[in-house]
């Protein structure tokens, strides 16, 4: 099982990445932007910018879509902010604890599950211009939609290759049916969730062009070993997003520098070229990428997470995080 602390501390050529020059102004375009480091923060809608991006240009995606969209939606947003929930669920507390608001993806009804598959189908068909033969996209996704999303990024044009598992005990699942606690103490609606399946995926390779040509060409087609003895695992052991993350990045979706750095270390081979998050949200996609050496760009099209990332990248980049 794989954890933060199983790259090989020896393996220096392992350890770190090799930065990728990155041309502002054909990446920006003529939207608001702002360069870190060997990085790029656009605000821009995601889908807009793709279909304006060069062509097989980007070596990899990592990425956690609103997986069900609707409650990205500006509106929704405000509402989680204001307390009144709309899509959002707004958790009592738990053991003193205040619970994070988490989307109702059950609360999607036929058409809206449509909406979501048509827009992940169309989503990858401009990924797919973007990215060069050979690349991975990581997937962050849930139990209840992983099958929706996955099929739809298959039909997409992206080949599946596989899950990886993160290990995560969360508050999804085992809540008693809603109104109906005492009546039906003994059951749950769901169960609780240990684990968030992330999908792996790659743009195909030309035809008849092996893995090794490929790496060789693109820099492209395999995944990056955590170690020369230790391959990269699809099992990953997870810790919930420290609080001291929280309070820099407050996106109620946050993942745990601990573990973006090892997925997105693994996404670039050989250590080189652009990682690409078209839902940057706040930045911690492109935090991992910095602490690790890459070169990343991230899209964001909601204005206050755009702007809460210009700060956030640099002091999510710089903690320690195997001591999260």
């Amino acid at each position: 099982m794989q954890s933060s602390l199983d790259l090989d501390p020896d393996a220096s050529r392992f350890q770190s990445g090799r930065s990728f020059e990155i041309d502002k102004e054909k990446f920006s375009l003529d939207y608001d932007s702002h360069s870190y480091r060997s990085s790029l923060l656009i605000h821009a809608d995601c889908m807009e910018w793709l279909g304006r991006c060069p062509e097989n240009s980007i070596h990899s995606i990592v990425t956690d879509p609103p997986y069900g969209v609707k409650e990205y939606d500006f509106d929704q947003i405000k509402k989680r902010e204001n307390g009144n929930g709309g899509i959002w669920r707004l958790p009592p507390a738990f053991d003193g604890g205040k619970r994070s608001p988490l989307p109702r993806f059950t609360a999607l009804n036929g058409k809206e599950r449509d909406h979501l598959e048509r827009f992940f189908f169309e989503w990858t068909r401009l990924v797919n211009k973007v990215l060069v033969p050979g690349a991975h996209v990581f997937i962050a996704s849930n139990t209840f939609l992983s099958q929706l999303i996955f099929d739809a990024v298959i039909a997409g044009g992206l080949e599946y290759r596989g899950n990886i598992v993160r290990l995560v005990t969360t508050f999804r699942g085992g809540d008693r049916p809603k109104n109906y606690e005492k009546e039906f103490s003994e059951v749950c609606s769901l169960p609780r969730g240990n684990f968030e399946p992330w999908g792996l995926f790659r743009k195909p390779l030309p035809e008849k062009m092996t893995v090794g040509e490929c790496l060789r060409e693109f820099n492209t087609g395999a995944l990056r070993r955590l170690s020369k003895d230790k391959p990269f695992a699809d099992v990953i052991s997870s810790e919930r997003t420290p609080e001291r993350e929280k309070k820099i990045s407050n996106h109620p979706s946050l993942k745990p520098q601990s573990f973006l750095r090892q997925i997105v270390r693994a996404s670039l081979p050989l250590g080189e070229g652009i990682v690409l998050d078209p839902f940057m949200g706040s930045g911690s996609t492109i935090s991992a990428a910095e602490a690790i050496g890459y070169s990343a760009i991230g899209t964001e099209r909601f204005q206050d997470y755009f702007e809460a990332s210009k700060t956030s990248v640099e002091k999510l980049r710089t903690l320690d995080a195997k001591s999260s």
